[in-house]
C-alpha cells in the first residue's frame, strides 16, 4: 500500500489543513485519495477526536470504501470505520470515519447546523457535480462561515479543472496527487455501425475474449442495455469458466460485490455497468474497457414539471475516466464503439446536474435551512432561476411554504422525512386517512425502478396491480420469478428492495401493519392526487386525457382505466403535443371534491357563446385547467351580462346587427361628410368596434342574444351622435338622391367616401351641362353613365368634358346596340328621358 502515489503528498496535505480550513486534492483513479486520506489524517491534533464525514456519490462505493477502511485495520464495518446510505447504517459509538451519500449530510446539517462533534467534511468525486453534492457544499460554506470556524472542508476531485473550486473556497490550496496507471492502447470503431446497441456490443465482447486476455469492464447507459446484453451473450458459445456479472445501483449488496471481488482462479469475468463504475469504485482485474459511449442521465422540463430519462453521449471527462479503468493494475484496452471524428463533438464536462434537475427537493431543503434567495448561498453554479421558481411554487401548492416562502410546520415535517417532497406530502397526509401503509407502498414503488419488465411499462400503466404484487409476494403467496395476471414478468430483486424499505418507512412512522391484499384504486388515485396534484387528469376522449397543468396526456394501449372520467397520471413522458402515460390510478369526481374543494375554483363566467350567438351566464368549477362541471344562472349582473354581449359585438364583427338599407346607407353617408368635414364624427367600422359601449351599450340592456339585436333600429342611434346642427344638415350635404333631368331620384353611392358615386342612364342626363355636386359644392359626384341596359359605358367626374369629347364615340357604339333608342348629335338641347324616346 506504501506505493500508492498519494502517499507522496500527504506531508504536504497535512500542513496545508493545519494552515489552512478549506483544501483541494486533485487526483484521477487509483491514486488512493478515498481510503487513504481519510486514515492518513484521523490522529491529527486539530481533530481532537472529532469525527471525519466523508461523502460519496453513490451506496455502493460507500459501502465499498468502509469496508476495504475497515481491513485496513483490521477491523470490522462499525468500528473506526462505519456508513450511513440509505435503508443501511454501521456506525458505532467508537466510529471515527463515517463515509455516507450526500443526501444524508443534507439530513446531517438540517439537524445540527453547526456539525458539532465533526472536524472535516470530505467531498468525494466532487467532478461528478450531483444536486446534492452542490447543496451540501452551499450550506456547508454558510456553516462554517456563521457557525464553526473551526470546520475544514476537503474537496477531492479527478478532473484537473479545480480552479473554480478553489476559487469558491476562498482560493483554497490545490494539491496535485499523480495517478498509479498503466499505458492503455485505446481503439475506435472504424464506423458506426446500423445495428442494435446489445448486439453491437455482443460482439465486441465476444472478440475480446478471443483476443485479449483479461477481464472486461462493459460500459452501458442502463438497466435495460445490461439486460438485454445478458441475454445475447447467452446465445454464444463464450467458452468455459467465464461469469457475466450485471453492476448498477438497483441491485442487492450481495449481488453488487459478486462484480467488485476477485474472479476465482481460472475464470474471467465480463461486468456489464452503468456509469456507476466510472469513478468511486475498483472493479478486480480489469484488463479490458468496452465503453458503449453513452450514459443515461434524468432531465426535469420545466415547461412539463416532468423529468424524463434520457440516453446521451457521455462528454471527454467521463470517456477518459472509463478509459483509465483498464490500466489500474497492468497494460491495458479500451476499445471505443464509436469513431474519432464522432467524438470531436463529445462536451469537454458532464453537465452539472443542478442545470438539468428537478429542484422542488432543493427548494424545500433551502427553505428549511432559513434561505429566501439562492443567491444567499456560494454556489459553484447556481440553481436556474426558472426552474427554482417553478419548484416554490409546487411547494406553496403542496402547504410546504407560504407565498412569503417561509416555512410551513407541514413543510418541516417534510424535509424530515428525507424522500421528495411530493411523496412526503403523500406521506404526512395520508397518515391522518388512515392510509399510511398504502402511501409508503405507492412512495416506494414511485422511488424503484418498474416492478413489472420488459414492454408491461407500456402494456400496463395500473399502479394498483403493482401495489397487488406487492403485497402478494411479502404474504408468500409468489416465490421466484412469476408471472403477474396479464402474463407479464415480475422483477423480483425490485419488489424487495421496496418491501424493506415499506418496512422501514412503517417503522420510523410507527405504523400499523395492515395484511389486507385488496387495494382501493380509488384511494391509489387519491394518495397520487396528493403527490401529484398536477397530474389529475380529465378524460376527454378515445383514451386521451387534459391534465391539471394543462397538458395533454394519452394511453399509447387499451388499458382497464383508459375510460375513467378522472385519473392521476403519476408518471409520463413530456415529448410530443400529447405526454404518454406510463403509470396511474383512477380517482372518482366525489373524491376530487372532497379532498381538492379548497383548490377548485368556483368562477362566475358570463361570456360570449359563438356557436349559440348569445351570452351565457354559469358557474364553473375549475381545478387548474380542467373543468370539472358547469351551472347555468339566472339573473346574472346586469352591467357584466352587457359587457359580455359588447365583446361578443365586437368578436363577430357589425355585421351581428340588424342592418336596413337606409341604415347601412346613413353609415355611408355619415362617413362621407367626416372625410370631407373632420368635424363630423368618424363613424368607420374600426372606430365604431373600439368605441361600442359608447355609442351602442345604451340600447343593450335587456338583451342577451342575436335574437335581441334584431329589435335595434340603427338609423336613430346614428343620428343620437350627431348635433343638432348636423341632423338638420345631413340631408343637404349628403343627400340620399339626386333628382336627375328625367325627372327621376336617383341614389346615390357612399360606399367610397372619397368618391359619392351616382349611376344614371346616360339618355337621363341630356340637357345637363354641369356634373352634379354635392356638400355645399365641394365635391362632384363621380358619374357612372350607363346604357339602357344598366350596364356602365364611362365614368366621369366631369359631365362637360364627356359631353364634348367621349360622347359621340360612346353614341356610335350605343346606336349599334340599341338602334330604337333616342341618340341625339346634340345632347345638351336634346330632351332627357327614362324611356327609349322621349314622350312627343
Amino acid at each position: 500500500m506504501a506505493d500508492l502515489p498519494i502517499f507522496n503528498v500527504v506531508p504536504e496535505l497535512k500542513s496545508a489543513l493545519i494552515r489552512h480550513n478549506n483544501l483541494v486534492v486533485v487526483a484521477p483513479p487509483g491514486a488512493g485519495k478515498t481510503t487513504q486520506i481519510p486514515l492518513a489524517i484521523l490522529n491529527e491534533f486539530w481533530l481532537e477526536g472529532r469525527r471525519i464525514i466523508m461523502l460519496e456519490p453513490r451506496r455502493i462505493a460507500a459501502r465499498a470504501a468502509a469496508r476495504y477502511m475497515a481491513g485496513l485495520l483490521n477491523e470490522s464495518v462499525g468500528e473506526t470505520v462505519g456508513y450511513r446510505v440509505r435503508l443501511d447504517t454501521k456506525v458505532g459509538p467508537e466510529t471515527r470515519i463515517e463515509i455516507i451519500t450526500e443526501g444524508v449530510l443534507t439530513r446531517m446539517l438540517q439537524e445540527d447546523p453547526s456539525l458539532s462533534g465533526v472536524g472535516l467534511i470530505i467531498f468525494d468525486e466532487f467532478h461528478e457535480r450531483s444536486l446534492q453534492a452542490d447543496l451540501g457544499l452551499a450550506l456547508c460554506l454558510q456553516s462554517q462561515e456563521i457557525l464553526r470556524e473551526d470546520l475544514k472542508i476537503l474537496v477531492m476531485s479527478a478532473t484537473l479543472d479545480v480552479e473554480p473550486i478553489s476559487v469558491l473556497l476562498g482560493q483554497a490550496p490545490i494539491i496535485r496527487s499523480e495517478g498509479r496507471t498503466h499505458p492503455v492502447e485505446t481503439i475506435y470503431e472504424s464506423s458506426r455501425q446500423q445495428e442494435k446497441l446489445e448486439v453491437a456490443v455482443t460482439k465486441k465482447i465476444a472478440a475480446a475474449l478471443r483476443n485479449y486476455s483479461g477481464n472486461i469492464l462493459v460500459f452501458l447507459p442502463g438497466v435495460g442495455e445490461i439486460r438485454r446484453v445478458e441475454r445475447q451473450l447467452a446465445r454464444y458459445d463464450l467458452g468455459d469458466q467465464i461469469s457475466v456479472v450485471p453492476l448498477h445501483g438497483s441491485l442487492r449488496h450481495e449481488e453488487q460485490d459478486l462484480a467488485l471481488k476477485p474472479c476465482n482462479p481460472g475464470w474471467r469475468k465480463i461486468v456489464l455497468s452503468t456509469s456507476i463504475a466510472e469513478t468511486s469504485l475498483t472493479v478486480d482485474g480489469v484488463r479490458i474497457v468496452i465503453d458503449s459511449g453513452l450514459m443515461r442521465v434524468p432531465r426535469f422540463s420545466p415547461r412539463t414539471g416532468m423529468t424524463k430519462l434520457e440516453t446521451v453521449p457521455i462528454s471527454l471527462a467521463a470517456a477518459e475516466q472509463r478509459r483509465g479503468r483498464a490500466g489500474r493494475l497492468e497494460p491495458g484496452i479500451c476499445l471505443r464503439m464509436w469513431t474519432e471524428a464522432e467524438e470531436a463533438g463529445f462536451i469537454p464536462n458532464t453537465v452539472p446536474e443542478i442545470y438539468e434537475a428537478d429542484l422542488v427537493a432543493l427548494a424545500l431543503e433551502l427553505a428549511a435551512w432559513g434561505v429566501h434567495d439562492s443567491a444567499e448561498l456560494k454556489w459553484l453554479d447556481c440553481p436556474p432561476a426558472a426552474a427554482l421558481s417553478q419548484a416554490n411554487g409546487l411547494l406553496q401548492q403542496l402547504g410546504a411554504c407560504d407565498d412569503n416562502q417561509w416555512i410551513t410546520e407541514h413543510g418541516r415535517a417534510m424535509a424530515a422525512l428525507g424522500c421528495h417532497p411530493r411523496l412526503a406530502h403523500m406521506i404526512i397526509k395520508a397518515i391522518n386517512l388512515n392510509l399510511g401503509q398504502l402511501a409508503c407502498e405507492i412512495a416506494s414503488l414511485l422511488g424503484e425502478r418498474d416492478v413489472f419488465r420488459g414492454t408491461t411499462r407500456s402494456l400496463d400503466t395500473d399502479l394498483v396491480s403493482r401495489i397487488e404484487v406487492i403485497r402478494s409476494l411479502r404474504n408468500g403467496k409468489q416465490t421466484g420469478l412469476t408471472n403477474n395476471k396479464d402474463n407479464c414478468q415480475i422483477d423480483l430483486a425490485a419488489c424487495r428492495r421496496i418491501m424493506m424499505e415499506v418496512t422501514s418507512w412503517g417503522k420510523s412512522l410507527r405504523l400499523p401493519v395492515l395484511n389486507a391484499e385488496g387495494v382501493d384504486p380509488d384511494a391509489c388515485g387519491l394518495l397520487m392526487a396528493l403527490a401529484y396534484p398536477d397530474r389529475i387528469a380529465q378524460h376527454r376522449g378515445g383514451g386521451r386525457y387534459l391534465l391539471q397543468n394543462g397538458r395533454g396526456a394519452k394511453y399509447q394501449h387499451e388499458q382497464q382505466f383508459a375510460y375513467e372520467p378522472y385519473i392521476v397520471a403519476v408518471d409520463l413522458d413530456d415529448s410530443g403535443i400529447e405526454s404518454r402515460i406510463f403509470l396511474a390510478a383512477p380517482i372518482s369526481l366525489k373524491t376530487l371534491l372532497e379532498h381538492y374543494d379548497n383548490q377548485v375554483q368556483r368562477v362566475l363566467s358570463i361570456a360570449w357563446d359563438r356557436e349559440q350567438l348569445a351570452v351565457k351566464a354559469k358557474t364553473i368549477w375549475r381545478l387548474g385547467s380542467i373543468i370539472i362541471k358547469d351551472e347555468m344562472i339566472t339573473n346574472p349582473p346586469a352591467e357584466a351580462v352587457l359587457d359580455a354581449l359588447l365583446q361578443g359585438i365586437a368578436a363577430e364583427g357589425l355585421q351581428i346587427l340588424p342592418w336596413t338599407k337606409i341604415a347601412r346607407q346613413l353609415l355611408n353617408r355619415l362617413n362621407f361628410m367626416h372625410h370631407v368635414d373632420h368635424a363630423w364624427p368618424n363613424m368607420s367600422e374600426p372606430v365604431l368596434l373600439e368605441t361600442l359601449a359608447v355609442w351602442l351599450g345604451p340600447y343593450l340592456y335587456g338583451m342577451t342574444d342575436s335574437t335581441d339585436l334584431k329589435r335595434l333600429n340603427l338609423v336613430p342611434i346614428f343620428e343620437s351622435l350627431l348635433s343638432w346642427e348636423q341632423r338638420q344638415q345631413v340631408d343637404q350635404l349628403a343627400p340620399s338622391h339626386i333628382q336627375v333631368p328625367s325627372g327621376q331620384r336617383i341614389p346615390l353611392d357612399y360606399s367610397d367616401p372619397a368618391k359619392p358615386v351616382l349611376a344614371v342612364r346616360l339618355q337621363e342626363m341630356f340637357g345637363l351641362t354641369d356634373t352634379p355636386r354635392i356638400a355645399d359644392g365641394k365635391v362632384a359626384v363621380t358619374l357612372h353613365l350607363l346604357s339602357p341596359a344598366s350596364r356602365p359605358v364611362q365614368v366621369t367626374a366631369d359631365l362637360a368634358s364627356f359631353w364634348q369629347h367621349a360622347y359621340y364615340e360612346v353614341k356610335r357604339d350605343l346606336q349599334g346596340r340599341y338602334p330604337k333608342h333616342y341618340w341625339p348629335d346634340d345632347p345638351l338641347m336634346a330632351a332627357p328621358t327614362h324611356r327609349a324616346k322621349p314622350r312627343k
